[in-house]
């Protein structure tokens, strides 16, 4: 049995889920004639999907015990993956990877029916840590394909989310990824015709390719709302917002993000050179030369202590004046999955 002291910390630990606080910007003087400064963007960093799936692990480490197995990497992030890895996580790419009756946890962009019953088949524990705004598209492709529209899913095929999805409606179900690939399709019923897109996706870029979409099927039916997350738009925004104020713009983020990646685009479509970077030790000093201003971001699944590491860097080459920009409040929070909050509860008891 677990210890109280054990119980109080992962009360802790859920506690996060609700509140998010981020270290204070670090301010220096400017010295006598310089200008150099950082703009750090707010919203940046973590959203309410990466937070409840980096804490079910925590908890179901604290509360269950190494090892907890994950498929996939649980966030697209190498340094939470890693610092997880060192808490006894292990990491898969196959459910066929799990020994038969081990608990098994699925990452934050979701899984396809085929790997829940590939689970199920090998009596294993799942725990589910696909983010909500994930599940509403799924849920949204198992809709439109039980009317009978054929479905276009605007995405990058090689990504994690978009195999999930795929999977509900494999065989009316389509992936496009620009807009040449859109005049391409062929249906059985033009007139019923759905789409649906990733989470993740620039925002100028899905517009494009829903505007064609539409021009090729007039009567095309989408989604209630859009299916494009919350936070992967407000970053987006941010980056709009703030890109012409600025000589540099560097995105914090793991080279399989997309979210990230999108960050970087946004900020080039703009004119404004703009670098993915993992951690500060990636910054090139020749990226600095000449650059007086320099904005920092991060995508949903880069933890702040890595955006704080950029910040120390830059302040140590000169910027020390650092300017947080905030574009617009962020306030989404998700709750725990049931098979977490029954355990939660009974070890509190405990």
């Amino acid at each position: 049995m677990r210890t109280r002291s054990n119980a109080r910390y992962i009360l802790r630990v859920v506690t996060a889920t609700v509140q998010i606080t981020l270290d204070a910007p670090r301010r220096t003087a400017l010295s006598p004639g310089s200008d150099k400064r950082v703009l750090l963007l707010k919203p940046r960093g973590f959203c309410a999907g990466v937070v409840r799936a980096i804490d079910i692990v925590n908890i179901a480490l604290e509360t269950f015990g190494a090892p907890i197995y994950v498929r996939k990497e649980i966030v697209h992030n190498s340094f939470v993956v890693n610092e997880l890895a060192g808490k006894g996580a292990i990491f898969v790419d196959d459910i066929d990877q799990v020994p038969e009756g081990m608990r098994v946890i699925y990452s934050a962009h979701g899984v396809s029916p085929a790997v829940r019953e590939s689970s199920k088949q090998r009596g294993l524990k799942v725990i589910d840590a696909t983010c909500p705004l994930v599940t509403k598209v799924h849920v949204e492709a198992i809709k439109f394909a039980k009317l009978g529209y054929s479905l276009v899913l605007i995405g990058h095929r090689d990504h994690d989310e978009i195999e999930g999805t795929l999977g509900e409606a494999p065989d009316v179900t389509q992936v496009v990824s620009s807009v040449e690939e859109v005049h391409a399709l062929q249906v059985p019923d033009p007139s019923r015709v759905a789409y649906l897109t990733q989470t993740t996706l620039s925002l100028d870029e899905a517009r494009d390719i829903i505007q064609a979409l539409k021009k090729k099927f007039p009567q095309i039916a989408g989604p209630h709302s859009q299916d494009i997350c919350y936070a992967t738009e407000n970053r987006q925004v941010a980056v709009k917002n703030v890109a012409h104020q600025a000589d540099l713009v560097l995105v914090v983020g793991s080279t399989n993000s997309s979210n990230s990646n999108r960050l970087v685009e946004v900020s080039q479509n703009l004119s404004t050179k703009s670098y993915l970077i993992d951690k500060a030790e990636d910054i090139q000093p020749a990226w600095l030369e000449g650059v007086n201003s320099v904005a920092v971001t991060a995508g949903a699944s880069a933890p702040e202590v890595l955006v704080q590491g950029v910040v120390a860097l830059l302040i140590e080459r000169g910027y020390g004046d650092v300017d947080e920009v905030e574009v617009m409040p962020e306030n989404v929070r998700f709750g725990l999955p049931p098979e977490i909050a029954q355990a939660v509860a009974a070890q509190a008891l405990a």
